[in-house]
Protein backbone atom coordinates (compact mmCIF):
# COMPACT_ATOMS: atom_id res chain seq x y z
CA UNK A 1 0.00 0.00 0.00
CA UNK A 2 1.37 3.52 -0.90
CA UNK A 3 1.27 6.04 1.76
CA UNK A 4 0.89 9.73 0.47
CA UNK A 5 2.41 13.16 1.66
CA UNK A 6 -0.82 15.94 0.31
CA UNK A 7 1.32 19.37 0.46
CA UNK A 8 -1.33 21.46 -1.06
CA UNK A 9 -5.25 21.08 -0.38
CA UNK A 10 -7.34 24.14 0.82
CA UNK A 11 -9.85 24.18 3.37
CA UNK A 12 -12.54 25.72 1.15
CA UNK A 13 -12.04 23.63 -1.42
CA UNK A 14 -11.84 20.15 0.59
CA UNK A 15 -15.32 18.89 1.20
CA UNK A 16 -16.84 16.76 -1.00
CA UNK A 17 -19.96 17.05 -2.40
CA UNK A 18 -21.79 15.08 -0.89
CA UNK A 19 -20.56 16.02 2.51
CA UNK A 20 -21.20 19.66 2.07
CA UNK A 21 -24.77 18.79 0.57
CA UNK A 22 -25.97 16.81 3.03
CA UNK A 23 -25.07 19.10 5.93
CA UNK A 24 -27.08 21.60 4.01
CA UNK A 25 -30.02 19.73 4.32
CA UNK A 26 -29.11 19.05 8.00
CA UNK A 27 -28.15 22.64 9.17
CA UNK A 28 -28.85 24.97 6.28
CA UNK A 29 -32.26 24.65 4.97
CA UNK A 30 -32.01 27.77 3.10
CA UNK A 31 -29.39 27.04 1.12
CA UNK A 32 -31.24 23.52 1.16
CA UNK A 33 -33.47 25.17 -0.61
CA UNK A 34 -31.14 26.49 -3.32
CA UNK A 35 -30.02 22.61 -3.99
CA UNK A 36 -32.73 20.41 -3.10
CA UNK A 37 -31.35 17.35 -5.01
CA UNK A 38 -27.98 15.75 -4.89
CA UNK A 39 -27.16 15.45 -8.36
CA UNK A 40 -27.64 19.01 -9.86
CA UNK A 41 -25.58 20.30 -6.46
CA UNK A 42 -22.57 17.96 -7.60
CA UNK A 43 -22.64 18.87 -10.86
CA UNK A 44 -22.64 22.38 -10.23
CA UNK A 45 -20.19 22.40 -7.78
CA UNK A 46 -17.30 20.23 -9.67
CA UNK A 47 -18.19 21.21 -12.91
CA UNK A 48 -15.21 23.22 -14.98
CA UNK A 49 -15.27 26.61 -14.81
CA UNK A 50 -13.95 29.61 -17.32
CA UNK A 51 -11.59 31.14 -15.63
CA UNK A 52 -9.74 30.76 -12.21
CA UNK A 53 -11.31 33.83 -10.80
CA UNK A 54 -15.03 31.87 -11.33
CA UNK A 55 -13.63 28.95 -10.09
CA UNK A 56 -12.47 30.70 -6.83
CA UNK A 57 -15.84 32.31 -6.35
CA UNK A 58 -17.13 28.98 -4.82
CA UNK A 59 -14.54 28.60 -1.87
CA UNK A 60 -17.02 31.72 -0.44
CA UNK A 61 -20.10 29.39 -0.56
CA UNK A 62 -18.48 26.83 1.59
CA UNK A 63 -16.27 29.63 3.78
CA UNK A 64 -19.95 30.86 4.32
CA UNK A 65 -20.66 27.72 6.44
CA UNK A 66 -17.26 26.90 7.83
CA UNK A 67 -18.28 28.68 11.14
CA UNK A 68 -16.17 28.12 14.07
CA UNK A 69 -19.24 25.79 15.28
CA UNK A 70 -18.86 24.02 12.14
CA UNK A 71 -15.45 23.20 11.60
CA UNK A 72 -15.24 20.13 13.64
CA UNK A 73 -17.57 18.93 11.57
CA UNK A 74 -16.55 19.10 8.04
CA UNK A 75 -12.61 18.29 9.24
CA UNK A 76 -13.65 15.14 11.16
CA UNK A 77 -14.73 14.05 8.10
CA UNK A 78 -11.99 15.59 5.63
CA UNK A 79 -9.67 13.73 7.89
CA UNK A 80 -11.19 10.19 7.31
CA UNK A 81 -11.75 10.29 3.95
CA UNK A 82 -7.95 11.29 3.60
CA UNK A 83 -7.47 8.37 5.81
CA UNK A 84 -9.60 5.44 4.20
CA UNK A 85 -9.72 6.58 0.88
CA UNK A 86 -6.84 8.11 -0.20
CA UNK A 87 -3.96 6.47 1.90
CA UNK A 88 -2.81 10.19 3.54
CA UNK A 89 0.36 9.82 5.88
CA UNK A 90 1.01 13.24 5.78
CA UNK A 91 -1.82 16.55 5.04
CA UNK A 92 -0.94 20.44 4.98
CA UNK A 93 -4.35 22.42 5.13
CA UNK A 94 -4.56 25.96 3.96
CA UNK A 95 -7.09 28.56 4.28
CA UNK A 96 -7.28 32.10 5.35
CA UNK A 97 -8.54 32.46 8.97
CA UNK A 98 -9.66 35.76 8.74
CA UNK A 99 -12.63 33.83 6.02
CA UNK A 100 -13.65 31.39 9.04
CA UNK A 101 -14.25 34.62 11.36
CA UNK A 102 -17.94 36.34 11.89
CA UNK A 103 -18.59 38.24 9.39
CA UNK A 104 -20.64 40.48 12.45
CA UNK A 105 -17.39 41.55 13.98
CA UNK A 106 -15.04 44.44 13.44
CA UNK A 107 -11.69 43.54 11.31
CA UNK A 108 -9.75 44.67 14.95
CA UNK A 109 -12.59 41.67 16.45
CA UNK A 110 -12.07 39.35 13.62
CA UNK A 111 -8.66 39.39 13.97
CA UNK A 112 -8.84 38.60 17.75
CA UNK A 113 -10.56 35.52 16.99
CA UNK A 114 -8.54 34.00 14.49
CA UNK A 115 -6.05 32.31 17.01
CA UNK A 116 -9.61 30.77 18.08
CA UNK A 117 -9.92 29.16 14.70
CA UNK A 118 -6.54 28.30 14.15
CA UNK A 119 -6.84 26.21 17.46
CA UNK A 120 -10.23 24.53 16.36
CA UNK A 121 -8.79 23.28 13.44
CA UNK A 122 -5.51 22.31 15.13
CA UNK A 123 -7.58 20.35 17.58
CA UNK A 124 -9.99 18.84 14.89
CA UNK A 125 -7.34 17.58 13.02
CA UNK A 126 -6.24 15.31 15.37
CA UNK A 127 -8.44 12.22 15.35
CA UNK A 128 -7.04 9.18 17.36
CA UNK A 129 -9.37 6.60 14.71
CA UNK A 130 -7.54 8.24 11.75
CA UNK A 131 -3.89 9.05 12.48
CA UNK A 132 -2.32 11.43 10.04
CA UNK A 133 0.21 13.85 10.72
CA UNK A 134 -1.60 17.34 9.84
CA UNK A 135 -0.16 20.79 9.77
CA UNK A 136 -1.99 24.06 8.77
CA UNK A 137 -0.35 27.00 6.07
CA UNK A 138 -2.11 30.19 6.87
CA UNK A 139 -2.96 32.05 3.37
CA UNK A 140 -2.66 35.92 3.54
CA UNK A 141 -5.18 37.18 0.90
CA UNK A 142 -4.10 39.19 -2.68
CA UNK A 143 -7.74 40.95 -1.81
CA UNK A 144 -7.34 41.28 2.29
CA UNK A 145 -5.69 44.63 3.78
CA UNK A 146 -2.35 45.09 5.26
CA UNK A 147 -3.37 44.91 8.63
CA UNK A 148 -5.10 41.79 8.38
CA UNK A 149 -2.29 39.70 5.89
CA UNK A 150 0.30 41.12 8.30
CA UNK A 151 -1.69 39.98 11.60
CA UNK A 152 -1.98 36.70 9.55
CA UNK A 153 1.59 36.20 9.68
CA UNK A 154 2.15 37.40 12.67
CA UNK A 155 -0.62 34.70 14.23
CA UNK A 156 1.59 31.95 11.82
CA UNK A 157 4.49 32.55 13.84
CA UNK A 158 2.72 32.49 17.44
CA UNK A 159 1.24 29.07 17.01
CA UNK A 160 3.86 26.39 14.95
CA UNK A 161 2.31 24.08 17.06
CA UNK A 162 -0.54 24.14 14.34
CA UNK A 163 0.92 26.07 11.78
CA UNK A 164 3.92 25.03 9.36
CA UNK A 165 3.63 27.89 6.82
CA UNK A 166 2.14 30.63 5.02
CA UNK A 167 0.86 31.40 1.62
CA UNK A 168 -0.34 33.92 -0.40
CA UNK A 169 -4.01 33.12 -2.06
CA UNK A 170 -6.77 34.80 -3.33
CA UNK A 171 -6.40 34.43 -7.46
CA UNK A 172 -2.87 35.88 -8.82
CA UNK A 173 -3.76 38.29 -10.99
CA UNK A 174 -5.05 40.67 -8.31
CA UNK A 175 -1.15 40.52 -6.58
CA UNK A 176 0.43 43.14 -9.16
CA UNK A 177 -1.40 46.28 -8.02
CA UNK A 178 -0.09 45.34 -4.45
CA UNK A 179 3.26 43.86 -5.70
CA UNK A 180 5.72 45.62 -3.31
CA UNK A 181 3.25 44.70 0.14
CA UNK A 182 3.06 41.43 -0.69
CA UNK A 183 7.20 41.81 -1.28
CA UNK A 184 7.28 43.20 2.11
CA UNK A 185 5.05 40.84 3.64
CA UNK A 186 7.06 37.50 2.61
CA UNK A 187 10.70 39.46 3.81
CA UNK A 188 7.93 40.18 6.96
CA UNK A 189 7.72 36.05 7.12
CA UNK A 190 10.89 35.00 6.12
CA UNK A 191 12.62 37.49 9.08
CA UNK A 192 9.92 35.09 11.55
CA UNK A 193 11.72 32.39 10.69
CA UNK A 194 8.35 31.17 9.02
CA UNK A 195 8.58 28.63 5.70
CA UNK A 196 6.55 30.14 2.57
CA UNK A 197 5.03 28.68 -0.23
CA UNK A 198 2.93 30.93 -2.73
CA UNK A 199 0.30 30.77 -5.28
CA UNK A 200 2.26 31.70 -9.04
CA UNK A 201 3.38 31.02 -11.69
CA UNK A 202 -0.41 29.02 -12.11
CA UNK A 203 -1.85 31.47 -14.57
CA UNK A 204 -0.20 33.60 -17.22
CA UNK A 205 -1.54 36.92 -15.34
CA UNK A 206 0.36 34.83 -12.18
CA UNK A 207 3.92 35.30 -12.80
CA UNK A 208 5.84 37.67 -10.11
CA UNK A 209 9.74 36.67 -10.08
CA UNK A 210 10.42 39.63 -7.61
CA UNK A 211 8.65 36.91 -5.17
CA UNK A 212 10.18 33.66 -6.10
CA UNK A 213 13.26 34.55 -3.91
CA UNK A 214 11.14 34.18 -0.69
CA UNK A 215 9.59 30.92 -1.41
CA UNK A 216 10.69 27.93 -0.20
CA UNK A 217 7.92 26.24 -2.75
CA UNK A 218 5.86 27.14 -5.73
CA UNK A 219 1.85 26.87 -5.56
CA UNK A 220 1.63 25.30 -8.87
CA UNK A 221 4.33 27.16 -10.86
CA UNK A 222 3.22 25.60 -13.95
CA UNK A 223 4.20 28.86 -15.98
CA UNK A 224 7.64 28.65 -15.38
CA UNK A 225 8.71 25.21 -17.26
CA UNK A 226 5.77 26.45 -19.84
CA UNK A 227 6.29 30.03 -20.60
CA UNK A 228 9.72 30.95 -18.36
CA UNK A 229 12.03 27.73 -18.73
CA UNK A 230 15.00 29.94 -17.87
CA UNK A 231 13.72 29.97 -14.46
CA UNK A 232 14.30 26.73 -13.51
CA UNK A 233 17.79 26.67 -13.41
CA UNK A 234 17.63 29.21 -10.19
CA UNK A 235 14.52 27.79 -8.96
CA UNK A 236 16.66 24.33 -9.07
CA UNK A 237 19.50 26.40 -6.70
CA UNK A 238 16.64 27.26 -4.50
CA UNK A 239 15.38 23.80 -4.24
CA UNK A 240 12.23 24.64 -4.58
CA UNK A 241 9.42 22.62 -4.85
CA UNK A 242 6.65 23.30 -7.81
CA UNK A 243 3.39 22.24 -6.12
CA UNK A 244 1.43 20.47 -9.58
CA UNK A 245 -2.33 19.90 -9.26
CA UNK A 246 -3.37 18.44 -12.63
CA UNK A 247 -7.14 18.50 -12.13
CA UNK A 248 -7.17 22.29 -10.93
CA UNK A 249 -5.83 23.51 -14.24
CA UNK A 250 -8.52 21.78 -16.34
CA UNK A 251 -11.27 23.03 -14.10
CA UNK A 252 -9.77 26.14 -14.31
CA UNK A 253 -9.72 26.78 -18.03
CA UNK A 254 -6.27 26.79 -17.51
CA UNK A 255 -4.59 24.27 -19.84
CA UNK A 256 -6.96 22.34 -22.60
CA UNK A 257 -5.78 18.54 -21.63
CA UNK A 258 -3.75 16.69 -18.86
CA UNK A 259 -1.41 15.80 -21.66
CA UNK A 260 -0.24 19.68 -21.99
CA UNK A 261 1.30 19.00 -18.32
CA UNK A 262 3.81 16.64 -20.28
CA UNK A 263 5.89 19.84 -20.71
CA UNK A 264 6.05 21.01 -17.37
CA UNK A 265 7.33 17.54 -15.83
CA UNK A 266 10.03 16.63 -18.91
CA UNK A 267 11.30 19.79 -18.29
CA UNK A 268 11.49 19.88 -14.09
CA UNK A 269 12.82 16.50 -14.58
CA UNK A 270 15.86 17.80 -16.90
CA UNK A 271 16.58 20.39 -14.41
CA UNK A 272 16.50 18.93 -11.73
CA UNK A 273 13.40 21.05 -10.02
CA UNK A 274 11.38 18.68 -7.93
CA UNK A 275 7.67 18.46 -8.19
CA UNK A 276 5.00 17.52 -5.20
CA UNK A 277 1.75 16.21 -7.22
CA UNK A 278 -1.51 17.41 -5.22
CA UNK A 279 -5.04 18.09 -5.04
CA UNK A 280 -5.54 21.56 -4.61
CA UNK A 281 -9.43 21.10 -3.57
CA UNK A 282 -10.22 17.50 -4.10
CA UNK A 283 -13.60 18.48 -2.68
CA UNK A 284 -14.44 20.55 -5.64
CA UNK A 285 -12.79 18.46 -8.18
CA UNK A 286 -14.53 15.62 -6.19
CA UNK A 287 -11.34 13.88 -7.08
CA UNK A 288 -8.33 11.84 -4.67
CA UNK A 289 -5.20 12.08 -4.60
CA UNK A 290 -4.16 8.60 -5.47
CA UNK A 291 -6.64 9.01 -9.04
CA UNK A 292 -4.02 12.04 -9.34
CA UNK A 293 -1.06 9.99 -9.99
CA UNK A 294 -2.65 7.42 -11.82
CA UNK A 295 -4.18 9.65 -14.18
CA UNK A 296 -0.88 11.39 -14.99
CA UNK A 297 0.40 7.85 -15.24
CA UNK A 298 -2.58 6.72 -17.39
CA UNK A 299 -1.90 9.55 -20.16
CA UNK A 300 1.57 9.15 -20.07
CA UNK A 301 2.46 12.57 -18.79
CA UNK A 302 5.03 10.18 -16.58
CA UNK A 303 6.26 7.14 -15.57
CA UNK A 304 6.45 5.21 -12.85
CA UNK A 305 10.13 6.30 -11.92
CA UNK A 306 9.08 9.81 -12.27
CA UNK A 307 5.87 9.43 -10.14
CA UNK A 308 8.17 7.66 -7.34
CA UNK A 309 10.22 10.64 -7.88
CA UNK A 310 7.66 13.19 -7.12
CA UNK A 311 6.18 10.97 -4.01
CA UNK A 312 9.69 11.06 -2.51
CA UNK A 313 9.79 14.99 -3.17
CA UNK A 314 6.45 15.19 -1.41
CA UNK A 315 7.45 13.71 1.84
CA UNK A 316 10.84 15.56 1.43
CA UNK A 317 9.36 19.38 1.15
CA UNK A 318 6.96 18.80 3.43
CA UNK A 319 6.85 21.03 5.85
CA UNK A 320 6.19 19.58 9.06
CA UNK A 321 6.67 15.53 8.38
CA UNK A 322 8.65 14.78 11.60
CA UNK A 323 10.75 11.86 9.68
CA UNK A 324 13.80 11.84 7.68
CA UNK A 325 12.44 9.57 5.17
CA UNK A 326 8.78 8.15 3.63
CA UNK A 327 6.42 6.12 5.20
CA UNK A 328 7.16 3.10 3.21
CA UNK A 329 11.10 2.15 4.20
CA UNK A 330 10.12 2.88 7.30
CA UNK A 331 7.33 0.21 7.42
CA UNK A 332 9.81 -2.38 5.25
CA UNK A 333 12.18 -1.87 8.24
CA UNK A 334 9.10 -2.81 10.49
CA UNK A 335 8.34 -5.62 8.25
CA UNK A 336 12.09 -6.77 8.11
CA UNK A 337 12.62 -6.54 12.08
CA UNK A 338 10.38 -9.79 12.67
CA UNK A 339 11.79 -11.90 9.68
CA UNK A 340 14.81 -11.38 11.49
CA UNK A 341 13.31 -12.61 15.05
CA UNK A 342 12.55 -15.71 12.78
CA UNK A 343 15.56 -16.36 11.14
CA UNK A 344 17.33 -15.84 14.63
CA UNK A 345 14.93 -18.19 16.41
CA UNK A 346 16.43 -20.85 13.95
CA UNK A 347 20.30 -20.29 14.31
Amino acid sequence: MALYAELHRHLGGSVVPRILWGYFQRYQLNLAKVYPEYSAFEEYYTRERSSLDEYLELHTLVESVQTPQALPYFICRLIRGAYIFENLAYLELRYTPYYRTSETLSQSERIEQMPMIVEIVGQASKVKEYPIVTSQILCIHSRLPYEVNKAIIDLAAQMREYVCAIDIAGGDAHIAERLDEFVGLYRYARSLGLKTTGHLYETTNGCYPELLPYLMRIGHGIQIPLKYPELLKEVAQLNQCLEVCPTTYLKTGTLENISDLKTVFDRCFDAGVDIAICTDNAGLHNVRLPFEYENLLTHNVIDFQQLEACQDAAFHHAFAWPYGKRPASMLSGLLQKPQEKELLSFS
